[in-house]
């Protein structure tokens, strides 16, 4: 398909790509057409590799080129605007020159996430976007089997969580709970032992609570917002509270995202 090229930031074909900070916006614009972005060339490919389906490219003069394989095998539009037009449309620099808008797809059924995974990440409610893409990178690196969402917890496939899990949120498969009152109780009977990571009291040093674990164990780790942590229910209902051990005093612990690595990390060495 030959570039279109568009000088305009109000042309109507370019309403996917419409001030991309604006998060109340977004949240409002993707919903209603399905869609979520991609940003970057690598990103754009792992979306596409994933199986995505493209709905159109974004791409500046200078980096025209860049995709040309990936536009060839869809029948989606491509568009090429100047730095400047790209600017005032997205309302940032947009240095990587390179978008695109894909149709998002319906989130699979818990017990189809659930039913070959033995590892787990389940998130309550954290709320930033870049702490999520964070927790996926991190999972989908150290091997993680699937992520699980309670029903607040902030969106995978926003711009943002997709930048910075580095396009991990095309290949880590996720979905979410219905009902966040009863949610760890859905996973115990799913046989997960739910490790719920706090530094407060009773909880145990993360590496002996894992140690106590055997190969065929299915073992969910338990993290909880940004600041307040897991809720008290969530808590009540864990198997097993556990901590990572801090050096200093005045550390008690790490933030959600570090944590989160180092306790994907830990998971998945015990059931090695």
């Amino acid at each position: 398909m030959s570039a279109i090229r568009v000088s305009d930031p109000a042309d109507p074909r370019l309403a996917d790509y419409t001030r991309l900070r604006d998060v109340n916006l977004r949240r409002h614009l993707e919903a209603e057409h399905g869609l979520f972005m991609a940003e970057g060339e690598k990103v754009i490919r792992r979306a596409a590799r994933a199986g995505f389906e493209p709905r159109s490219f974004l791409l500046t003069e200078r980096r025209a080129e860049a995709l040309d394989d990936v536009v060839a095998d869809s029948n989606a539009p491509l568009y090429v605007v100047s730095e400047d037009t790209a600017h005032r449309l997205v309302g940032f620099d947009l240095h990587r020159g390179a978008l695109a808008a894909f149709h998002r797809r319906p989130l699979p059924d818990l017990d189809d996430v659930l039913a070959w995974a033995r590892t787990i990440v389940v998130l309550e409610d954290l709320v930033d976007h870049t702490n999520v893409g964070a927790v996926f990178r991190s999972a989908a690196g150290l091997g993680v089997d699937a992520v699980v969402l309670a029903p607040r917890c902030a969106d995978p496939l926003y711009r943002r969580s997709v930048k910075v899990s580095m396009g991990a949120v095309f290949t880590l498969p996720y979905t979410r709970l219905d009902d966040w009152y009863g949610g760890p109780d859905t996973l115990r009977k799913a046989g997960f032992h739910l490790m719920a990571l706090t530094p407060g009291e009773g909880s145990l040093p993360l590496r002996d609570a894992m140690s106590a674990l055997v190969r065929s164990d299915r073992v969910g780790l338990l993290l909880g917002t940004e600041g307040v942590g897991l809720s008290a229910r969530w808590l009540d209902r864990a198997t097993a509270r556990v901590h990572i051990p801090m050096a200093d005093r005045d550390v008690d612990s790490l933030n959600v995202t570090a944590a989160a690595a180092i306790a994907c990390y830990e998971l998945v060495r015990s059931l090695r």
